[in-house]
């Protein structure tokens, strides 16, 4: 059995559901910032929380602990330029996504609220849906930077 490629396959399907399953919560997120129901804010706030804890953290750890292992066993050079600036890519996108997770379930949380009272969303919910939907971009151009540092391996 060839671990090396077992590895390999659990590293690129990690990085598949952690780059689809982002963009895909952010669409609908993002989409459900525009709808006038309470109730399809609230769906999305919700299932969006549900699929980061489900889909993108597992991902998310499993990126750097399969990709020090391919890089050990593979017999790549640590400071390799394309993998300096994946760490580098990586961890800027962490730290974008961080704050997003907290943003969400701030959203979540503010909008369950006033789906169970009747009010209107706070002011608030407009400033960190803005802020939310800004720090997406950095992680998600990262990834794709990502992808195309791991297929060209630039010296």
């Amino acid at each position: 059995m060839d671990y090396y490629l077992i590895v390999k396959a659990i590293h690129i399907i990690s990085s598949t559901i952690l780059f689809g399953t982002g963009i895909g919560i952010a669409f609908f997120m993002y989409r459900s910032y525009f709808a006038d129901d309470i109730g399809e804010k609230l769906f999305a706030a919700r299932n969006t929380v549900f699929a980061d804890y489900l889909f993108t953290a597992p991902a998310a750890v499993l990126q750097p602990v399969t990709g020090i292992w391919l890089v050990w066993q593979g017999g790549y050079g640590w400071g390799e330029l394309w993998l300096v600036l994946t760490y580098i890519i990586f961890i800027v996108a962490a730290l974008c996504w961080l704050p997003v997770v907290w943003i969400q379930i701030r959203l979540r949380n503010m909008v369950a609220v006033s789906a169970e009272n009747g009010t209107s969303l706070p002011e608030s919910y407009q400033a960190l849906f803005r802020i939310w939907f800004m720090l997406g971009w950095p992680a998600f151009i990262g990834l794709v930077a990502v992808f195309f540092l791991m297929v060209f391996k630039p010296s």
